[in-house]
């Protein structure tokens, strides 16, 4: 079995050998090159984590780490630098005074924002070259587009706070 392939790769073949294999391979190009053209002012990981905490709340550093498939020790020093940053802050927990959670900034909020604003500028200047048949494709297929990322987020969110 190829690496990251499901089990149950055969019993989706007839859904992918409908051209679902071209529309994710088309999105995955997109992103790679969304990815490719941010700017580094932090790691991936650390805008994901901090996209994480936006998305699911002030979260422990265990948890974070669990999220990102990163080690403890490794998202220990990840949110120092986020927080000498301005971008996330150490706070305790109301529940258990014990604990420390990672929440983010204001300031943090604002580069997530800026980050994706970015992004979609990027993505609009490109739109711009196409025929405007092809742009009238990508505009009706936006619906999907944004119910694809509500779908992630809620596949994500499951995930961050162990929901099956």
């Amino acid at each position: 079995m190829l690496l990251g392939m499901s089990p149950h790769a055969n019993e989706h073949s007839s859904d992918l050998e409908g051209g679902l294999i071209e529309v994710g391979e088309a999105l995955h190009h997109l992103l790679t090159a969304a990815v490719r053209q941010q700017p580094r002012e932090i790691s991936l990981t650390a805008a994901s984590t901090l996209a994480t905490i936006e998305r699911t709340g002030p979260r422990r550093v265990t948890d974070l780490a669990v999220t990102e498939r990163i080690t403890q020790p490794s998202m220990t020093a990840l949110v120092t630098t986020l927080v000498r940053a301005g971008l996330a802050e150490r706070r305790p927990d109301p529940q258990d005074q014990r604990v420390v959670l990672v929440a983010l900034t204001p300031a943090g909020a604002r580069y997530l924002l800026a980050r994706r604003r970015a992004g979609a500028e990027a993505f609009a200047r490109l739109v711009e070259k196409l025929p405007p048949a092809d742009v009238a494709a990508l505009r009706a297929a936006a619906p999907a587009l944004r119910h694809l990322h509500d779908l992630d987020e809620e596949q994500r969110t499951r995930a961050v706070v162990g929901d099956p």
